[in-house]
């Protein structure tokens, strides 16, 4: 099952939150995660790290 824009946000929030350490991002889910994170209000805290195949790791960088 593909995940949705709605699902991505709520795993967004979990970062936000530190329920959820990183959060994996495969190339074909890419388009629908750029939704939720073009919305997201604090986006410029989030931080992706390219990894083989096009997938992107990402977490939350605290304000520290």
């Amino acid at each position: 099952m593909e995940p949705t824009k709605e699902a991505f946000t709520a795993q967004l929030e979990q970062l936000q939150n530190g329920d959820l350490q990183e959060l994996t991002v495969q190339p074909d889910q890419f388009f629908i995660f750029q939704q939720a994170f073009m919305d997201y209000p604090t986006r410029k805290r989030v931080v992706g790290t390219a990894q083989e195949n096009g997938v992107v790791v990402y977490h939350y960088a605290s304000a520290n």
